[in-house]
Parts: C-alpha cells; structure tokens; sequence
C-alpha cells in the first residue's frame, strides 16, 4: 500500500508536469505565430514618417506658392498707391484749376490792394491824367499773378481767364460789371511776396503813383474770395 500511494504520487506530479510542459509549448507556438511586435512598431513609425515627410512636402510648396502670392500683392499694392498718387495728384491739380478759374471759394493769407484817383488843385490839369485806367488795373492784376497770388478779385468780383476789363470814364468795367473808384484788389498768396514785388523799386507801385494814382497795400492774415457768379 505504502508502494502504490508513492506510484500514485509520482503519477500525479508527472501528470502536472507533463501539462504545464504542453501548456508552455502552446503558447509558445502560439506566440510564434503571431508576428513580432517590434516588427509591428517599426511598420507603423515607418509610415508616420512618411506621411509627415508628405505633409512637410505639402507644406514647402505651400510656403512657395504663398511667398509668391505675397509678392503678387505687394506689386498689386504699389500699383495701387501709385495710381492714388496719381488720382490725388489729379485731384489736387483739379482744385487748383477749380481755384483759377474762379468756380470755389478760396481762403488764406494775402495782400488788399487800394487804387484811388489822383486829386489836382489845378482846374488846367487833364483830369484823365489823375484817373485809374484799365491799364492801371491790369498792370497791379498781372504783377499778382505774377507774384504767385492762386486768386484774385476787383471790389469782391473774382478774376478768371476770361475776365475782360474796360475803362468807361470814371468807372472800370470788370466781367460786365460796373465798379467806380476806389478799386481794391485781393489777392490770395504768400503775403510778404505779393506785398515785396508790388514794392519794388521801380515797380507797379512808383510806376502808378507817377501817374498820379494814388496807391496803398496791405498784408492780410485772412482773405476770402467768394467764386465766380454766372456761367
């Protein structure tokens, strides 16, 4: 009896030996089966790569085509500006021939100039040598523009490139319109310049008072000139 429950032992122990020595070659086998891990792992961090080598790809020619289209903007941009320069440059000489030609109101520093019929205390003497003539008007008008004045008006009536002056007797006819004596011319433009060039020796200043025309200027801060009335 003693015999047989060792027999029946070492049975049992080689039983349990023999299982787990199939188990253990199952799953090896098994495992072997399988493919390796690391294999796998490698596989996938492989295409990772490529697809980021694509993406990086993608996104270089994406950079080009954007520095390019930047650079087509940036030339799109300075044509731009210069046609503005262009358009304000136009719109700015608009104004000006606007400003000329008498049709806005126009405001800045300036001169007013008086011309005043000369006085005789002798009945003998011509009157007319003592009168302001058209001349008279036109040398003071022309030296203005001369002088760089951008507007001129004969007492408020505004002067422009088709303005006619006539000499009636006592009275000056400006555009149709009467004016008798005193005439006051102002003119828009760099005060110190109009005044100096008026006043110049030898100038329109000594050339109308040596026509006994009495003759007197003043710089002004401000000098407003309405525009040309009528078509």
């Amino acid at each position: 009896m003693k015999v047989k429950g060792n027999h029946v032992i070492l049975s049992l122990v080689a039983l349990v030996l023999g299982f787990m020595i199939a188990f253990s070659y199952n799953l090896t086998n098994k495992e072997r089966a399988k493919p390796d891990y690391k294999d796998k792992s490698w596989d996938r961090e492989f295409q990772l790569r490529n697809k980021l080598i694509k993406e990086e790809e993608k996104t270089r020619d994406l950079q080009a085509e954007l520095i390019e289209k930047q650079g087509e903007l940036t030339s799109i941009e300075k044509k731009l500006a210069n046609e503005a320069n262009v358009y304000f440059n136009l719109a700015e000489d608009a104004e000006k021939y606007r400003m000329f030609l008498g049709k806005i109101k126009v405001k800045g520093e300036g001169v007013e100039v008086t011309l005043s019929d000369g006085m005789t205390e002798n009945n003998n003497d011509n009157i007319n040598q003592y009168l302001v003539h058209e001349r008279h008007v036109f040398k003071v008008i022309n030296e203005l523009y001369i002088s760089g004045a951008a507007a001129v008006a004969v007492n408020g009536q505004r002067i422009n490139q088709n303005s006619y002056i006539v000499c009636n007797g006592p009275v000056i006819t400006v555009d149709g319109q009467q004016h008798p004596a005193p005439f006051v011319f102002t003119a828009i433009g760099d005060a110190d310049v109009l005044e100096s060039s008026l006043n110049l020796a030898g100038g329109v200043k000594d050339q109308l008072v040596n026509e006994n025309i009495i003759f007197t200027i003043e710089k002004k801060d401000k000098v407003i000139l309405e525009p040309v009335l009528g078509s």
